[in-house]
């Protein structure tokens, strides 16, 4: 089986497509979705309906990221700003308009809040390597991990897990476009909704494929990502 994880999406509907077209996906694959579908980039709308798809077709484990949980508490408040916090930003709730008008949370349909709520995962692992949207702390088992840590703590060099798998993350964003590599640990925020590259690696083979939201792609080894080697 080839697992194919990608990273913070953000909104780049455009590379996802081109990604997933590349890819030599087979059935018995899996995609794992490193979680931050939503916000920033310009159709998020159009990314959970493509993410939906492959969840029913059996092919994909979605991660849930800070910003799918920013969407869940902005549908509980009925609001996008709460508290001075931006939760679901103006180009998300454009992608959900229609007829010219920017859409509210109330066009998001109830199948998108399913989706986070119901079909996607705080952390996934396979033999070898563990998923998860930010980080983990070094020291405990997934079942233990916090929601601070999984979700928002910052890609910060971590130490070995104590599981010895490979942690493979999204969340901290790599101006550069190249994942950060540093052996134990991937990062695959490869800033797609800042000019840069959205990233698919298949963790047992090694390679990994990007796109940008100029329909560019890009194919080379996650070894070449070591660090201090790009």
């Amino acid at each position: 089986m080839q697992v194919f994880a990608i990273g913070d999406i953000h909104g780049c509907a455009t590379a996802l497509d081109t990604l997933l077209t590349a890819i030599p996906f087979q059935p018995g694959d899996r995609i794992v979705a490193l979680g931050d579908y939503i916000n920033k980039g310009p159709d998020s709308r159009r990314v959970l309906d493509r993410l939906i798809g492959l969840q029913r077709a059996d092919q994909l484990v979605a991660l849930r990221g800070n910003h799918e949980i920013k969407m869940l508490r902005a549908i509980d408040h009925q609001r996008p700003i709460v508290d001075g916090s931006t939760l679901v930003d103006f180009c998300t709730l454009a992608s959900y308009g229609h007829s010219g008008r920017v859409g509210s949370l109330a066009d998001i349909p109830k199948a998108h809040q399913d989706f986070i709520e119901t079909h996607c995962h705080d952390w996934w692992e396979i033999e070898g390597f563990l998923f998860v949207h930010a980080t983990v702390e070094p020291q405990k088992p997934l079942n233990d991990q916090s929601e601070q840590v999984l979700r928002w703590t910052k890609f910060n060099y971590p130490e070995p897990h104590i599981s010895g798998k490979v942690i493979v993350c999204g969340h901290t964003p790599q101006m550069g476009g190249w994942p950060l590599n540093i052996g134990h640990a991937i990062c695959l925020d490869t800033y797609a909704h800042g000019g840069g590259w959205l990233s698919c690696l298949e963790v047992n083979s090694g390679w990994l494929w990007q796109a940008n939201q100029r329909r560019e792609l890009r194919k080379s080894r996650i070894q070449d990502c070591l660090e201090g080697s790009v």
